[in-house]
């Protein structure tokens, strides 16, 4: 018996689960946007001339600047779940390689006092 092809499959699927979990979810963003953004956050704030976010580094770092701001305690994946969800829905910025961990506009933000 050839069990080749079996583990091969297995491999895959594990690789394609690790790869998954990485990625930001968009509806884990849109439950924590819902439930501790929108009361103050309506989306008129979102397409206002002045709005902070002009690309996808500084719109992380408001979702981290907010969350800081509010004390809410979000891991990083959690940021990158609501910018992924208002990246999805209203701005439409291309994420890149930056995804997958902080940017430098994140970073210069959390060493603010």
């Amino acid at each position: 018996m050839n069990l080749r092809p079996a583990l091969l499959s297995l491999m895959l699927a594990w690789a394609m689960a690790a790869r998954a979990a990485e990625l930001p979810d968009a509806s884990h963003g849109q439950l924590l946007y819902d439930t501790h953004c929108i009361s103050c956050h309506g989306t008129q704030v979102h397409w206002r001339g002045q709005r902070l976010a002009h690309d996808w580094p500084s719109l992380q770092a408001q979702v981290q600047r907010w969350q800081s701001n509010s004390a809410l305690g979000w891991r990083e994946a959690d940021v990158q779940d609501v910018a992924r969800y208002l990246s999805d829905t209203i701005y439409h910025f291309e994420p890149g390689a930056s995804a997958q961990g902080p940017t430098p506009a994140l970073s210069r933000l959390q060493a603010l006092p």
